[in-house]
């Protein structure tokens, strides 16, 4: 997915002379046609994470776009202060990219998941939070993210992820995308954890388990129609997201629920558990090992429905 990202990033930049990239020493392999390109709109700060916020906070407010790029959760946890204070509260036109949302460094351990970002990010105001899921997804979302003005979170996936969607996507952001009807659950995604739920759900389907499956691309603006459809039509709803169970797309679903007082049949969020991810492994590894891989989602989804 960062190829994708990068690729269309470029190709938006050659027509749009606002567009900088402001980098923290790292994304070597990916943006070097963009630095090549547009050396005078490139800019590497160096191992400094606050400074790369508030030089792109700088940018932006001189009436660009800056891009913020790092891996996992160096451009938002190390400078969250920044976020705040520079980018949310002046409103300002960044955009914060990661590549690598969840565990997808695995074998570099703790330090380099991203596993509470979702939550920190959708708490700031102003801040809209995108996650597209696949190669489709984040091609459209990085379009829509230039077109938004204001701040912007963009969670993207690493390298090697399997596309979910057939083909291009009527991407807006605040809006779901349904991937596939069904009536006797919604299964709500977030990111390229998807995948797991589209096979999760061929194994539910050949037991007589109809699954609506639907990409909630952007868990901040939330779309709150998707929900309210989902739990009015279908037999419930489930989350399943690659990030701590607290404070991410099952929280968000779940306060949209309570808040526009839904009652569906079965809820049930499947993420991390609350703890602090410390296993060293392969993506998919870890996914299994906390519930995650297509089979332990299937078997989560049982047991919600009763079955």
């Amino acid at each position: 997915m960062r190829a994708v990202f990068n690729k269309t990033l470029l190709e938006i930049a050659k027509n749009d002379p606002r567009i900088h990239m402001v980098l923290a020493d790292i994304g070597y392999g990916e943006i070097e046609p963009f630095r090549d390109t547009f050396p005078d709109r490139y800019y590497n700060v160096g191992v400094a994470e606050q400074n790369m916020t508030g030089v792109a906070c700088g940018i932006a407010m001189e009436g660009n776009i800056a891009v913020t790029y790092s891996i996992a959760n160096f451009p938002t946890l190390r400078c969250l202060e920044q976020i705040r204070n520079d980018v949310c509260y002046h409103n300002a036109n960044v955009k914060i990219v990661i590549i690598g949302g969840g565990v997808s460094y695995g074998p570099l351990g703790m330090s380099h998941h991203s596993t509470e970002d979702i939550a920190i990010m959708r708490a700031l105001p102003n801040m809209v939070v995108v996650v597209p899921c696949d190669n489709y997804e984040a091609e459209a979302a990085t379009k829509a993210m230039i077109e938004y003005n204001g701040p912007l979170y963009y969670r993207c996936g690493y390298k090697g992820e399997r596309d979910i969607h057939q083909g291009p996507v009527d991407f807006k952001i605040g809006k779901a995308i349904t991937v596939r009807e069904g009536k006797d659950v919604t299964l709500m995604f977030a990111g390229p954890v998807g995948i797991n739920v589209l096979k999760a759900a061929d194994i539910l389907e050949a037991e007589g388990i109809s699954c609506r499956i639907v990409s909630m691309h952007t868990i901040k603006p939330i779309d709150k129609e998707a929900i309210k459809d989902a739990s009015e039509n279908t037999g419930g709803i489930i989350t399943i997201e690659e990030h701590n169970l607290s404070g991410g797309l099952g929280s968000a679903v779940a306060e949209v629920i309570c808040d526009e007082a839904l009652s569906p049949k079965v809820f049930k969020r499947i993420a991390l558990p609350d703890v602090n991810v410390s296993l060293i492994g392969h993506q998919e590894w870890i996914r299994e090992q906390y519930g995650m891989s297509d089979i332990k989602i299937a078997e989560q989804i049982r047991i919600a429905l009763g079955r």
